[in-house]
This record gives structure tokens, C-alpha cells and sequence, in this order.
């Protein structure tokens, strides 16, 4: 069974999110989505060139409470292929897993936590789609 294909996202906090989107705009030439506060970095496949996805990297306000509740400052979004399967294998081998599921147009989602409580994103991206 494939576990994590591939980073899905980077998200972190930030006191002050719109200096923070104009600091990465102009010093890194990311060109952040005020709207939402991230961008997609797209891709294709190595291993197929005709199939397209992507990478998140978002910046969320301080007073989020999507990361948990924990002083994390970061979080990752892992990709995976089939998500009932490696949530069946991460229970049995005993990782904490949240009982919060999101399914949404551009995929499913899950949380587990790490060893040090730090709150970790699972996404299924929908079959076919560019996730």
C-alpha cells in the first residue's frame, strides 16, 4: 500500500499575514493569492508527464485554529492514494488519529498527529484532478 505520495501542502501562521504576502511577493516573487492567503505551485508527474498536480504553500493568521490546538506554527499536508486504507493501518499501529473527516470538491481530508502532538493533514485529491 502507498502511504504519503507526495507533499501536499505547507501551511503556517503568521502574526500579520499581509505583510508576510508581501514579503514573499516581493523578495521571492511568489505571487500569494490574497484571497486566500496561498498559491499553488503546479506540477507534472516524473513518472507520467500528462498528469498534472500540485503543491499548496499558504500562510494562515495567528488566530487559526485549523493547525489544532497546539502552539504548532506549521503544518504539513501529505498526499496519499487511498485514504480508508492508510487510516485502517495508521489506527492499528496505534497513531492518533482525529476523528474529523472533510470531504470536499478537490478532495478528502484527515488529520493524525505526530509523536509530539503536532497536527498533521492527509488529502486524497480527487481521481483524475490536477490536486
Amino acid at each position: 500500500m502507498d502511504r504519503v505520495t507526495g507533499l501536499g501542502g505547507f501551511f503556517f501562521k503568521c502574526a500579520d499575514s499581509h505583510s508576510q504576502i508581501a514579503w514573499y511577493r516581493k523578495h521571492l516573487g511568489i505571487p500569494i493569492n490574497a484571497d486566500y492567503g496561498g498559491w499553488n505551485f503546479e506540477w507534472k508527474n516524473a513518472e507520467d508527464g500528462k498528469e498534472k498536480g500540485m503543491t499548496v504553500f499558504s500562510l494562515f493568521p495567528d488566530t487559526t485554529d485549523y493547525f489544532g490546538p497546539s502552539p504548532q506554527r506549521f503544518m504539513f499536508n501529505f498526499r496519499v492514494k487511498d485514504m480508508d486504507a492508510l487510516l485502517a493501518a495508521l489506527a492499528a499501529e496505534g497513531v492518533k488519529i482525529d476523528p474529523k473527516r472533510e470531504d470536499a470538491p478537490y478532495g478528502r481530508f484527515a488529520w493524525i498527529y505526530d509523536p509530539e502532538g503536532n497536527k498533521i493533514e492527509l488529502w486524497e485529491p480527487p481521481e483524475g484532478s490536477r490536486g
